[in-house]
């Protein structure tokens, strides 16, 4: 196999009513549109749109939790194989998405699936640690879901998943420059529809990839928004491994948003 291309049955484009959540579904079906023309050469192999077969999940989290203007959007990078790539939802590991956020909806497969990497949607067994921390610092702080959305949403800069030959997984970082480029380009543009559509003042990159991406394309745009960081919950990190929530929970309360978070 010498490319892979992006799967290109892509959920049709409607005339929504003005509602924050049609609007930002909206966005992302232009998003799949374009991403549908890319074509990925070594060393991606295979790649999973979750905007595509687990869009009818996707689509009841945004419709639930993106009823209003959001303050604060909180962006990871990209899903995880174990988290968004089964459940559609940004850092959605199973248990968290099924039992707090109280999210379901039908999974369907990519077109094309590594064996290595089978797509079981919220009967997947594997557990994302990275979603499992991120869900669950929240569930702590906030106590119901309601209470993180009523100011904040989570977003991913880029919905793809990328594997190799062997099924390991690849960041848009590991992808050729002139790949790279194309995709984040795309994506950049659509983060600021993301920002002017929900109304967002504050882009918090969940690990410094998105927070530098947010700012360049931000800045790029003219958009007066701040953009910041905290550290990535990945238990490739080795300080997330020592105590994640204490160090998310103090970035929180430097940036001076703990108070959203709890009211």
């Amino acid at each position: 196999m010498s490319a892979s291309p992006v799967e290109n049955d892509v959920p049709a484009i409607f005339t929504y009513d003005q509602d924050p959540a049609s609007c930002f579904l909206q966005v992302e079906q232009e998003l799949n549109l374009k991403l549908a023309d890319l074509l990925f050469q070594d060393p991606v192999k295979y790649v999973y749109n979750p905007l595509l077969y687990a869009w009818d999940p996707h689509e009841h989290y945004v419709r639930t939790y993106c009823q209003s203007k959001k303050e604060v959007l909180f962006l990871g990078m990209n899903p995880g194989p174990f988290g968004m790539a089964q459940t559609g939802v940004p850092f959605g590991e199973v248990k968290h998405v099924r039992d707090w956020l109280c999210i379901a909806g039908q999974v369907h497969k990519p077109k094309l699936e590594h064996p290595k990497r089978p797509i079981r949607g919220f009967d997947c067994p594997n557990s994302e640690v990275s979603g499992a921390r991120f869900w669950g610092f929240f569930k702590s702080l906030c106590g119901q879901p309601e209470t993180f959305f009523r100011h904040c949403f989570v977003h991913n800069h880029c919905p793809l998943i990328f594997m190799n030959q062997s099924g390991k997984n690849l960041t848009p970082t590991d992808l050729p420059k002139s790949q790279r480029d194309k995709l984040l380009d795309i994506c950049d543009e659509t983060l600021c529809q993301v920002v002017k559509t929900l109304g967002v003042k504050m882009v918090i990159g969940v690990g410094r990839f998105s927070e530098q991406r947010a700012r360049k394309a931000l800045a790029i745009e003219g958009l007066e928004v701040q953009v910041k960081g905290i550290m990535h919950p990945s238990p490739r990190n080795p300080q997330a491994n020592k105590g994640w929530d204490s160090v998310v929970r103090a970035q929180l309360q430097e940036l001076g948003i703990l108070p959203l978070l709890t009211k």
